[in-house]
Protein backbone atom coordinates (compact mmCIF):
# COMPACT_ATOMS: atom_id res chain seq x y z
CA UNK A 1 0.00 0.00 0.00
CA UNK A 2 1.70 3.14 -1.25
CA UNK A 3 0.48 7.02 -1.31
CA UNK A 4 3.46 9.00 -2.44
CA UNK A 5 2.75 12.60 -2.41
CA UNK A 6 5.09 14.85 -4.28
CA UNK A 7 5.25 18.22 -5.49
CA UNK A 8 5.81 20.78 -2.48
CA UNK A 9 8.19 23.65 -2.39
CA UNK A 10 8.53 27.35 -0.78
CA UNK A 11 6.74 29.94 -2.90
CA UNK A 12 5.94 33.59 -2.70
CA UNK A 13 2.35 34.05 -1.90
CA UNK A 14 0.19 34.66 -4.37
CA UNK A 15 2.07 31.71 -6.09
CA UNK A 16 1.16 28.11 -7.36
CA UNK A 17 2.47 24.39 -6.79
CA UNK A 18 0.74 21.15 -7.61
CA UNK A 19 0.74 18.49 -6.16
CA UNK A 20 0.64 14.75 -7.05
CA UNK A 21 -0.49 11.79 -4.83
CA UNK A 22 0.71 8.62 -6.62
CA UNK A 23 -1.62 5.95 -5.08
CA UNK A 24 -0.27 2.16 -5.34
CA UNK A 25 -1.27 -1.15 -3.96
CA UNK A 26 -4.80 0.85 -2.06
CA UNK A 27 -7.69 -1.20 -2.42
CA UNK A 28 -11.57 -0.92 -1.12
CA UNK A 29 -11.64 3.44 -0.98
CA UNK A 30 -13.59 5.39 -2.49
CA UNK A 31 -12.04 8.93 -2.30
CA UNK A 32 -8.58 10.05 -1.98
CA UNK A 33 -8.10 13.26 -0.29
CA UNK A 34 -5.48 15.49 1.28
CA UNK A 35 -5.04 16.24 4.68
CA UNK A 36 -3.13 19.50 5.85
CA UNK A 37 -0.91 19.76 9.33
CA UNK A 38 0.33 22.96 10.82
CA UNK A 39 2.70 23.63 13.47
CA UNK A 40 1.11 23.90 16.67
CA UNK A 41 -2.30 23.39 14.89
CA UNK A 42 -5.22 20.30 14.15
CA UNK A 43 -5.36 18.53 10.82
CA UNK A 44 -7.41 19.83 8.26
CA UNK A 45 -9.02 18.82 5.31
CA UNK A 46 -8.16 19.77 2.85
CA UNK A 47 -9.72 18.43 -0.04
CA UNK A 48 -11.56 15.27 -1.62
CA UNK A 49 -12.36 13.42 -5.25
CA UNK A 50 -14.61 10.57 -5.11
CA UNK A 51 -12.95 7.89 -7.38
CA UNK A 52 -16.57 5.84 -7.26
CA UNK A 53 -19.56 7.67 -8.20
CA UNK A 54 -17.93 10.44 -9.03
CA UNK A 55 -20.06 13.72 -7.87
CA UNK A 56 -18.78 17.07 -6.63
CA UNK A 57 -15.70 17.44 -5.18
CA UNK A 58 -14.60 18.83 -1.40
CA UNK A 59 -13.07 21.65 -0.59
CA UNK A 60 -12.69 22.89 2.65
CA UNK A 61 -14.10 26.70 3.13
CA UNK A 62 -10.32 28.23 3.21
CA UNK A 63 -9.15 26.89 0.06
CA UNK A 64 -12.48 27.29 -2.16
CA UNK A 65 -11.95 29.09 -5.68
CA UNK A 66 -7.71 28.75 -5.22
CA UNK A 67 -7.64 25.13 -5.10
CA UNK A 68 -8.70 22.46 -8.01
CA UNK A 69 -7.91 18.28 -7.10
CA UNK A 70 -8.57 16.61 -10.11
CA UNK A 71 -7.61 12.50 -11.22
CA UNK A 72 -5.90 10.78 -13.84
CA UNK A 73 -7.26 7.49 -13.43
CA UNK A 74 -5.00 5.89 -16.13
CA UNK A 75 -2.05 6.97 -14.00
CA UNK A 76 -3.67 6.31 -10.68
CA UNK A 77 -2.59 10.23 -9.20
CA UNK A 78 -4.87 12.20 -7.62
CA UNK A 79 -3.34 16.03 -7.92
CA UNK A 80 -4.14 19.73 -6.28
CA UNK A 81 -3.57 22.60 -8.12
CA UNK A 82 -3.24 25.41 -5.69
CA UNK A 83 -3.34 28.48 -6.66
CA UNK A 84 -3.36 32.66 -4.76
CA UNK A 85 -1.40 30.49 -2.51
CA UNK A 86 -1.52 32.52 1.24
CA UNK A 87 0.99 32.47 3.94
CA UNK A 88 -1.67 30.66 5.91
CA UNK A 89 -1.72 27.34 3.34
CA UNK A 90 2.06 26.62 4.71
CA UNK A 91 1.70 22.80 6.39
CA UNK A 92 2.66 19.45 5.71
CA UNK A 93 0.16 18.27 3.23
CA UNK A 94 -0.65 14.70 3.58
CA UNK A 95 -2.85 12.47 0.84
CA UNK A 96 -5.32 9.84 1.48
CA UNK A 97 -7.45 6.83 1.13
CA UNK A 98 -10.67 5.97 2.57
CA UNK A 99 -13.95 8.10 2.56
CA UNK A 100 -15.89 11.52 1.38
CA UNK A 101 -16.15 13.65 4.11
CA UNK A 102 -19.66 13.62 3.95
CA UNK A 103 -21.03 11.60 6.97
CA UNK A 104 -18.09 12.53 9.31
CA UNK A 105 -17.85 16.50 9.73
CA UNK A 106 -14.89 17.02 11.93
CA UNK A 107 -14.51 13.23 12.55
CA UNK A 108 -13.43 12.51 8.94
CA UNK A 109 -9.86 12.34 9.51
CA UNK A 110 -9.83 10.24 12.39
CA UNK A 111 -12.62 7.56 10.86
CA UNK A 112 -12.91 8.43 6.92
CA UNK A 113 -9.20 7.89 6.00
CA UNK A 114 -7.95 4.25 5.85
CA UNK A 115 -4.87 4.94 4.62
CA UNK A 116 -2.20 7.62 5.10
CA UNK A 117 0.49 8.64 2.88
CA UNK A 118 3.75 10.65 3.68
CA UNK A 119 3.72 14.43 3.44
CA UNK A 120 5.01 16.71 1.42
CA UNK A 121 5.84 20.40 2.88
CA UNK A 122 4.63 23.16 1.33
CA UNK A 123 5.84 26.91 2.79
CA UNK A 124 4.41 29.79 1.59
CA UNK A 125 6.18 33.10 2.19
CA UNK A 126 4.52 36.90 2.43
Amino acid sequence: VQLQASGGGLVQAGGSLKLSCKVSGVKDYDAISWFRQAPGKEREGVSAIDITIGGDPYYAESVKDRFTISRDSAKNVVYLQMNNLKPEDTAVYYCAAGDMPWNYGKLWGTYGVDYWGEGTQVTVSS
